[in-house]
């Protein structure tokens, strides 16, 4: 087995639209954004993760930042098998070693995902060395990161809102009863943003403007318990073409984010009315989990309890739950039959 070992190392990854997260011996040792930046002229990667982020907004024409994935899948074939290979050379236990092991992979993906995609995320891995790749659906890797039995016969109600999709689905028996994947999440949240600044305060902000306003203002409602101070924000003028400032607050940020809200509230509603009654039973007593980075959104467990009626919790480090989940499963390989080969 120490031989085994040697030559065979295990990582779960959760490949994210935003953020990448990989856990090897049972330790998350990465958790960078999933951004490459690219020399135009040659195609050569020049950077990854934070690095390539600190670039993003600032390049000049010669090099180009992308996010290899968009909506939870794989948009950018090279690039991402690039990041994945950087990302793994940085493992500590894989790092700098001569013969590069042969891994064992456990990846999750969204549960709208198609065949040919799932093709792609596969590809990828086997691109890196992975002699054996398994692939996870997002909501139940959620789950198990919550902290929730899959196994059991007992339903329950999983939200996961990450960068480009929010997951929602009925686990029970280790399996998705029913689900539903909305291409409304963090990053939408980000645009919505940005638009509502430009037609509301003729103010042009950059992307990363926006996820900094979204993480430090962020609201799903107008009316918090605790207040938050409007912060300073800084763009270009629209009208005047100069530099400027306002003061942001969150109310109006709750404002901009409300349309989408009200479509991933629909999608919640829409996979309740399709759970069986027993489930939904279960689910009435057991409540809904919220994981990913959208759980943070302040207000947002209120207001999807309001308009379900049921309790709703928001994980521990809801960044982490699919990573953790998915890091679980790595572990129960064998015994998880829900693992797709």
């Amino acid at each position: 087995m120490s031989l085994f070992n040697m030559f065979t190392q295990e990582i779960a990854i959760d490949l994210g639209t935003a953020n990448t997260l990989i856990i090897h011996n049972n330790k998350i040792v990465i958790d960078q954004p999933s951004i490459v930046a690219i020399e135009r002229s040659t195609g050569r990667p020049i950077a990854v993760g934070e690095q390539a982020k600190h670039m993003q907004g600032k390049t000049h024409e010669d090099i180009k930042t992308i996010r290899p994935l968009k909506d939870g899948v794989i948009a950018d074939f090279h690039a991402s098998e690039h990041m994945i290979k950087e990302f793994i050379k940085l493992i500590p236990g894989i790092k700098g070693k001569f013969i590069q092991p042969a891994l064992r992979i456990v990846i999750c993906i969204p549960s709208g995902i198609t065949e040919v995609e799932k093709r792609a995320v596969r590809d990828s891995a086997q691109k890196v060395n992975a002699k054996e790749v398994r692939l996870i659906y997002e909501p139940m890797a959620a789950a198990i990161g919550v902290g929730i039995d899959v196994q059991k016969p007992e339903g329950n109600m999983i939200i996961d809102i990450g960068g480009g999709t929010t997951e929602i689905a009925v686990v029970a028996l280790g399996g998705i009863v029913c689900d539903k994947s909305v291409k409304i999440a963090g990053d939408v949240f980000t645009n919505d943003i940005a638009y509502f600044l430009r037609t509301h305060h003729n103010l042009y902000i950059g992307e990363r403007t926006a996820e900094r306003i979204k993480i430090e203002v962020g609201s799903a409602v107008e009316d918090l318990d605790v207040d938050i101070e409007d912060i300073p924000v800084q763009g270009r003028d629209l009208i005047t073409g100069k530099p400027k400032e306002i003061m942001v607050g969150y109310k109006e940020i709750a404002r901009a984010l409300d349309k989408s809200i009200i479509r991933i509230e629909d999608a919640v509603m829409e996979t309740l009315s399709l759970t069986p009654p027993e489930l939904a039973a279960d689910i009435y007593k057991t409540g809904i989990y919220l994981a990913g980075g959208g759980a943070l959104l302040r207000g947002l467990a209120d207001r999807l309890h309001k308009k379900t009626g049921l309790p709703v919790f928001v994980a521990e480090d809801p960044l982490r739950a699919v990573v953790r989940g998915t890091g679980i499963a790595l572990k129960n390989m064998d015994k998880f039959n829900f693992l797709i080969k």
